[in-house]
């Protein structure tokens, strides 16, 4: 009987340290490495749709920086009006880095006053100027500023309604699309 006892003692202990060294990897993946996020609304279409599942890369932009193209995981500004409490975060493209200007004018954003061409971008797509660039405003990004848009430009609240985000702001860079399998696959950075 002891031998039974002895043997089920083990068993548990034995998937007790199994559970736990797992959970451990589980939370350092995730707290460190790589997190899951939900595309939530219209403003990455065509791109990416709602309620795709991508996973974002946390740990790149600790050893690096964000490139023009990246599509960016981020904590949601103050001026984006989020529900407080909601743990609001968007996904958005880099369109502008640290230290260029950036004007929303002519149906087009220009860098350091040339056009950027946007080959992701349907072609009849409106880009409008927001809050923030109207009126083709040229706004200087500091150095740890980003503008970041949505592919979906007549839709999206980006940079162009409440201005440019912090480095610290930003959770990571999305890099694979994993829901659904259909969409699964790695996310291609944009080519200018």
């Amino acid at each position: 009987m002891s031998r039974i006892f002895n043997t089920i003692g083990s068993f548990v202990v034995d998937l007790t340290e199994t559970l736990v060294i797992g959970l451990s990897l589980f939370l350092m993946v995730y707290l460190f490495l790589v997190q899951p996020h939900q595309v939530n609304g219209q403003s990455m279409v065509p791109n990416f749709q709602s309620g795709e599942y991508v996973l974002t890369d946390k740990l790149s932009y600790k050893m690096g920086q964000p490139k023009r193209g990246d599509v960016v995981v981020f904590h949601s500004p103050a001026a984006a009006n989020c529900p407080t409490g909601t743990g609001c975060d968007f996904i958005k493209r880099v369109i502008g880095l640290p230290g260029e200007t950036v004007a929303v004018k002519n149906n087009a954003i220009y860098i350091n006053d040339q056009k950027l061409v946007e080959s992701y971008i349907p072609q009849d797509f409106v880009i409008s100027a927001g809050a923030y660039t109207k009126d083709g405003r040229e706004i200087y990004l500091g150095e740890k500023e980003y503008f970041v848009s949505g592919d979906n430009r007549p839709y999206s609240s980006d940079s162009r309604a409440w201005g440019p985000i912090e480095k610290s702001d930003i959770v990571g860079k999305a890099f694979f699309v994993y829901w659904p399998i259909k969409s699964a696959g790695a996310i291609k950075p944009a080519s200018y």
